[in-house]
């Protein structure tokens, strides 16, 4: 129904204009051509009535009745100074004098009702000397050609009209076929079919460019998809192990009562709840991140970069679990903007995760360095291979031979850096010239650069 209604608009539109116009000119061609064949008969009027004038100059006689212009229809009479038909042609016999000129007027012309019953004349009076001539000739020749040009119009115009609209209708047909076959193409795309492909014209025109951005789009959102499906499949299998393992501590404790140690099901169950804390946690700060939640944050503010590294390295010693240095010596000034408690969270998180695969100690690094921010948090474990450089930023990203989520991790901390990073219009990286162990670098504008 869109495409008929667009392809119905445009064609009547395109009618109606076109008919505007051609009425219009049409109009305009009718009163031209009634003025110039109008012109011509008033020429004609002159040269007879100058004809008569020069008989009367060369003091020649007059003929009664006065000869015609060129047919039996054109009359001419000749008026005295004391208001007396001195001479006319046939048709004007025994009629009285024409009217002349105003006074003060030389010549007088006009389109009047001469003889009862005959068409309109064209009459031109004209005063010479003493006496005032008066020629003219019938309008109906003139009325005639212009009813025949009107007729002609009348029938010329809506055959064009129509005919225009006969190829504005194929046309427009036409150029909206591939459109249609977009509809049809779109209509038929789900979610179980997001791999179909809307057809591109080729055409290098704006159906063709509408074609490649929606095909560009489709791939968008099938990435969109394909990312989606497999963050809720490793989602829900990362909170499935712990409660496995919550159930089956729970199972063997009610199976065998006797030998059950409370104490250390209380505390295993607790870590696996702290564990499924923190990983619900960081995938609803991804799920607001996707959804570009950025309603009630605050306004960036000033943020000491120095302070947020040296208060998480302290956490950091203080947590329990491995013992692993954290070393801060080479930790300067740096200020950017943006939100402390998520700059916070980055940080944490890169530590948390050198810590966690780290041998014996991680190292931070922060100072200044042309415009940018330059934060570094490197450990001494067994380093990330160059082909998992990239993928250790993905959600849930398994690492075969490389990093393994363990000790509480949940396997989002550095998807979940990379996403405030790129917020705060900085990047993250690893380190590909480090070595031993992993080495990642942030860079961040410093507050007086960001704009």
């Amino acid at each position: 129904m869109g495409r008929r209604g667009i392809r119905v608009r445009i064609t009547a539109l395109a009618t109606v204009v076109v008919l505007a116009v051609l009425v219009v000119t049409a109009v305009a061609l009718v009163g031209s051509q009634r003025r110039l064949l109008t012109s011509n008969l008033d020429e004609a009027l002159l040269d007879h009535s100058q004809a008569l004038a020069a008989g009367l100059a060369d003091g020649g006689t007059l003929e009664d009745p006065l000869p015609g212009q060129s047919d039996d229809d054109s009359i001419a009479q000749i008026v005295g100074a004391d208001g007396r038909v001195q001479a006319a042609t046939a048709n004007l016999d025994n009629q009285p004098a024409l009217d002349g000129p105003a006074e003060g007027e030389d010549q007088r012309l006009r389109s009047v009702s001469v003889l009862d019953g005959e068409p309109t004349y064209r009459l031109l009076s004209r005063r010479v000397g003493d006496v005032v001539i008066h020629t003219g000739a019938p309008l109906d020749d003139v009325d005639e050609s212009v009813a025949a040009l009107r007729v002609g119009l009348g029938v010329a115009i809506p055959t064009v009209a129509l005919a225009l609209a006969a190829l504005v209708w194929w046309l427009v047909g036409r150029t909206l076929r591939p459109v249609e076959a977009i509809r049809r193409e779109v209509a038929d795309i789900s979610g179980s079919s997001l791999h179909l492909r809307v057809p591109e014209p080729s055409s290098g025109d704006e159906i063709d460019r509408l074609a490649r951005t929606m095909n560009a789009m489709l791939d968008r959102v099938e990435r969109a998809a394909e990312r989606q499906q497999r963050f809720v499949a490793d989602a829900a299998h990362e909170l499935r192990s712990p409660l496995t393992r919550i159930r089956t501590e729970l199972e063997v404790d009610l199976g065998h009562p006797a030998g059950a140690d409370l104490a250390a099901t209380h505390r295993s169950v607790l870590e696996e709840t702290e564990h499924l804390t923190r990983l619900v946690d960081d995938l609803l700060l991804l799920a607001r991140s996707d959804a570009g939640a950025s309603g009630g944050r605050p306004e960036p503010t000033a943020v000491d970069l120095d302070d947020l590294v040296l208060a998480e390295a302290r956490r950091r010693r203080a947590a329990p679990g491995r013992d692993v240095s954290v070393e801060t010596s080479a930790v300067s000034a740096a200020q950017v903007r943006g939100q402390a408690d998520e700059l916070a969270r980055v940080i944490r998180n890169l530590i948390d995760n050198a810590a966690r695969h780290a041998r014996t100690a991680v190292v931070v690094t922060l100072g200044e360095d042309a415009g940018w921010a330059r934060l570094s948090v490197a450990d001494d474990g067994e380093g990330i291979p160059a082909e998992h450089r990239e993928r250790v930023f993905e959600r849930f990203a398994r690492l075969d031979e490389a990093r393994t989520h363990t000790e509480g991790g949940t396997g989002l901390g550095l998807a979940i850096a990379r996403e405030i990073v790129e917020r705060h219009r900085g990047t993250i990286t690893v380190d590909p010239g480090h070595s031993p162990g992993a080495r990642i670098l942030v860079l961040l504008p410093l507050a007086s650069t960001r704009s």
